[in-house]
């Protein structure tokens, strides 16, 4: 603070009598003192309004991710041979040094190249699972016929040293009924199984389908627009899952994203994880996402399936308005699709 005399800015205290001069600078120093209490008061209620904060306005952990991948087949598409469809997939996973999971439907590669195929995968280090051979909805046949299918498929993906016991139910279909989903989990449980359910679900598989008659009619296409839709699809889906799991959960979730083995995703994967990782998303291993507790999680629903967080969410009976059945499904899709022209 600046002191100043009635005579003018060029007299200072030493020209004022003692008293006067005494009197201005217990002035000044009682400003002071009030400027410093104020201070400190607006300091002590800043941290106690902090203190008081909702612990979801701190720096919340980066969310956890991992890719998980469906039917893996030697079919070719959208001008690309089934081993650069595969190398492509590969290739994107090693260059995010990210290792993922192959749910293998048998007779999808019940052939040389088929088993050439999923021995690429197992010799980089990804997990290999069980996704039956016939890839049957389990809501349209009996248990025994399911459990058959299962069965048939294991010689084909035992042997692999990255083989886990984990079962993906085809279509995320788990049962109709009572007694055939707990039929079949007491079935997986005395085989040693456990389920390899995803948290996130999404309809990538008829992007692709679209991607690929495009493609047929004019090899030439612009597939830009198949990229946009692709990865804002798998966004928005990632988004609505993560919310329902901070709702339910009220903890972290090692997601795991349902995806197919397809030219859709040998083209833009590794758009995709970036993505994922400029949101702030933080990519995972499979096997580190599968030792989440969650997974073992049985909800008690019927008919069983769809996402692992979605059948929670069915679960708790709090959800109903948000929660469309089937969780996924092309029908969703197709219209906004149709509307871009895709």
């Amino acid at each position: 603070m600046r002191i100043e005399s009635a005579g003018g800015p060029g007299c200072t205290p030493k020209s004022l009598s003692h008293g006067r001069a005494i009197s201005l600078l217990t002035a000044r120093d009682d400003y002071n003192a009030a400027m410093q209490r104020r201070e400190f008061l607006h300091y002590t209620a800043a941290i106690a309004v902090m203190a008081r904060a909702p612990r979801s306005l701190a720096a919340a952990p980066a969310p956890k991710i991992a890719f998980t991948f469906d039917d893996p087949t030697t079919k070719d598409g959208a001008n690309l041979a089934s081993q650069e469809i595969n190398g492509r997939i590969l290739a994107a996973l090693t260059n995010h040094k990210i290792k993922a999971a192959l749910f293998v439907c048998g007779m999808r590669i019940d052939t040389d190249a088929g088993h050439q195929l999923v021995s690429d995968w197992n010799s980089q280090g990804h997990l290999i699972g069980n996704h039956s051979y016939s890839h049957l909805n389990f809501d349209e046949v009996t248990l025994p016929q399911f459990e058959a299918d299962f069965t048939k498929n294991e010689p084909l993906i035992r042997s692999y040293r990255h083989f886990q016991p984990l079962f993906r139910y085809p279509y995320f279909k788990e049962g109709n009924t009572v007694q055939k989903r707990d039929g079949m989990r007491s079935f997986l449980h005395d085989h040693g199984y456990r389920h390899g359910r995803a948290t996130i679900d999404a309809s990538d598989w008829a992007i692709s389908a679209r991607l690929q008659k495009r493609v047929t009619e004019n090899p030439k296409a612009d597939l830009a627009g198949y990229r946009d839709f692709y990865l804002q699809h798998i966004w928005e889906r990632a988004q609505y899952y993560q919310s329902l799991a901070e709702r339910i959960l009220k903890q972290p979730v090692r997601h795991t994203v349902l995806l197919h083995h397809n030219p859709l995703n040998a083209l833009f994967l590794g758009d995709l994880i970036d993505l994922f990782v400029a949101k702030g998303w933080m990519p995972v291993n499979a096997e580190y996402a599968y030792e989440d507790p969650l997974y073992d999680r049985q909800p008690n629903t019927v008919p069983a399936g769809e996402s692992l967080i979605w059948a929670l969410a069915k679960e708790s009976g709090k959800f109903a308005a948000e929660l469309r059945y089937p969780g996924e499904d092309d029908t969703y899709e197709n219209p906004k699709m149709d509307a871009l022209k895709l």
